[in-house]
């Protein structure tokens, strides 16, 4: 392979390789501006494919810091511009884990919310992990066409109060970098920032999370980037699902003030994993035609989480009771 023009110049994006590979003893994280110029130039197509692999996997195994990734975030946001000035969304909520051990219950979660008035923006991609079922493949059963860009996402959430938009056509060049997981065997730092994207600055925003060890990393990472309001949990799966199973651990900010707060499993014993996942399932359980506690809990849990994030419940108590409330008078035909 011939030598590009940088055989003898150092490359200007070889410092931030340098600064993550030097060993135990010499490396140390990038600061917040070193990560916004690293990753304008990724975004900006000035990296090498030799250095985005090699500045992927020494984050991955350092992991990133707070700063790191409101820097990564920032410079991303920067690459993409919104239709107008105002949003359109109330709650921004992210979808890039997939399911693999029970139906996504979350969008059933979203779309009640929808239709009580909360203008829901979903984003997120699809496919890159065997065995797992996607957002993007699930609305068809339930009628939904997903947005192919931010105007045609905007005009749903404008007519609908929820629209799905497929991180491809709002920024390509990070859905690229996702799907080099099946070149790679593991997930970058992309797949934790693509969460607090927040493409059209909604107010709100709710995020899962699979590690817990991430979870404070992402509270911290919404503070530096000024983001109003936020909540970020372990999710079913690493979605926005809570699990009706177990103790969930929600940590926010408010308005520059970090709170946690835990919400305590709702069954004293768990239910064991469906041996199937079937998608139909969704609808017939929205039309109330399929019964199963445990997909009642999750929707209605994971929408009580939303609901106090959006300040319509004084106490844990009273978003739940307003949750069961929407889902007991749901539009049973809507689907």
């Amino acid at each position: 392979m011939p030598m590009q023009a940088f055989d003898k110049e150092e490359h200007p994006f070889a410092p931030f390789i340098r600064i993550l590979g030097k060993g135990k003893k010499g490396t140390r994280a990038l600061t917040r501006d070193e990560a916004y110029q690293a990753m304008h130039m990724i975004m900006a197509g000035e990296v090498l494919p030799s250095q985005l692999g090699a500045f992927l996997m020494l984050m991955r195994v350092k992991e990133e810091t707070r700063e790191e990734l409101a820097g990564f975030v920032h410079a991303a946001r920067d690459s993409f511009t919104l239709p107008q000035d105002t949003s359109p969304a109330d709650l921004d909520w992210s979808s890039y884990a997939g399911k693999r051990r029970h139906l996504p219950w979350f969008l059933l979660s979203a779309l009640l919310l929808a239709e009580n008035g909360v203008s829901v923006f979903m984003h997120g991609s699809g496919g890159h992990t065997n065995g797992r079922i996607y957002t993007q493949n699930v609305l068809r059963y339930l009628g939904i066409e997903a947005a192919t860009s931010m105007q045609e996402a905007q005009q749903q959430l404008l007519s609908n109060k929820f629209s799905y938009l497929s991180l491809e056509h709002f920024c390509p060049q990070l859905f690229e970098i996702t799907e080099l997981r099946r070149i790679m065997g593991l997930r970058s730092p992309v797949h934790t920032l693509v969460r607090l994207l927040n493409p059209f600055n909604a107010a709100y925003s709710i995020q899962g999370i699979f590690h817990p060890g991430y979870r404070q990393v992402h509270q911290e990472a919404a503070l530096l980037l000024n983001q109003p309001h936020v909540s970020v949990f372990k999710g079913e799966g690493g979605e926005v699902e809570r699990n009706p199973d177990g103790d969930c651990l929600v940590q926010s900010v408010h308005e520059g003030v970090l709170s946690d707060e835990l919400w305590p499993a709702l069954f004293q014993r768990r239910h064991m994993k469906p041996d199937d996942l079937d998608p139909q399932q969704l609808v017939l359980f929205w039309r109330g035609q399929l019964n199963d506690e445990y997909a009642e809990a999750a929707v209605t849990g994971t929408a009580a989480v939303a609901l106090r994030l959006l300040g319509k419940g004084d106490t844990q108590e009273d978003a739940y009771a307003l949750a069961r409330d929407y889902w007991n008078n749901r539009d049973k035909q809507r689907f």
